[in-house]
């Protein structure tokens, strides 16, 4: 890797593509990104960092390389910034592009994907179904390593954002019981007025009341 280094040079940063002719014949084409890297004691370069030494952040919730333990807590810990030099051991690239000449163990073989879909949209497009076909006989099952004298098993994931019978009369039942809820909170406002109104009434009688009596205390003692 310090070979790595020291072609692509100590000025280089997180996320610049650089060509990897020089790393031999068979790589001529290849153009490769820099996503990343570990300095000698294992500390992991950090975008944003624009240095290339290591350095001492506070890191909180949402910053990436961090992972919070308890809630509100914050850690302040060591990163390598983003500038290449020469104290990396591993620099992690990334083929944006591919060459004429096809890399042992890199681009000759291809991964099937692991998992299927999860999400109902992405199923449909996955197998373009229409509304009218059930999305369950199409989830990707992944079978299980066999046992000896056991039945081969298989696992699915649980399909997300499924419209059921069942979630139609809950979302039916959810929203039966919001207006159920803003008719009774009308009629209290209304009894609420009502009443409000009946107790200032009653206050300006009280003070009508109380003048006149006062006007007729004034006039006899005079």
């Amino acid at each position: 890797s310090s070979g790595i280094n020291a072609e692509y040079g100590y000025d280089k940063r997180m996320g610049q593509e650089v060509p990897a002719d020089r790393l031999g014949d068979e790589w001529k084409g290849y153009i490769l990104r820099i996503s990343g890297g570990n300095d000698l004691q294992g500390f992991c370069m950090m975008q944003g960092v624009l240095s290339n030494t290591r350095v001492r952040l506070l890191f909180k919730k949402g910053m990436p390389n961090y992972r919070e333990r308890r809630a509100g807590v914050r850690k302040r810990k060591s990163v390598r910034g983003c500038i290449v030099d020469s104290q990396l051991s591993v620099l992690d690239l990334v083929v944006m592009k591919k060459g004429e000449n096809e890399i042992p163990g890199l681009t000759d073989t291809t991964q099937p994907r692991r998992l299927g879909p999860k999400r109902v949209g992405k199923i449909r497009k996955l197998f373009n179904l229409s509304k009218e076909d059930d999305v369950r006989q199409y989830v990707v099952h992944r079978p299980l390593p066999e046992k000896e004298g056991k039945k081969p098993r298989s696992k699915a994931p649980k399909i997300q954002r499924l419209v059921t019978p069942a979630r139609i009369q809950r979302k039916r039942k959810v929203l039966a019981l919001k207006k159920q809820r803003s008719e009774k909170n009308k009629v209290q406002a209304a009894e609420y007025a009502k009443l409000i109104a009946q107790r200032q009434r009653e206050k300006r009688q009280a003070l009508l009341s109380r003048r006149r009596s006062s006007n007729r205390t004034s006039t006899s003692s005079a």
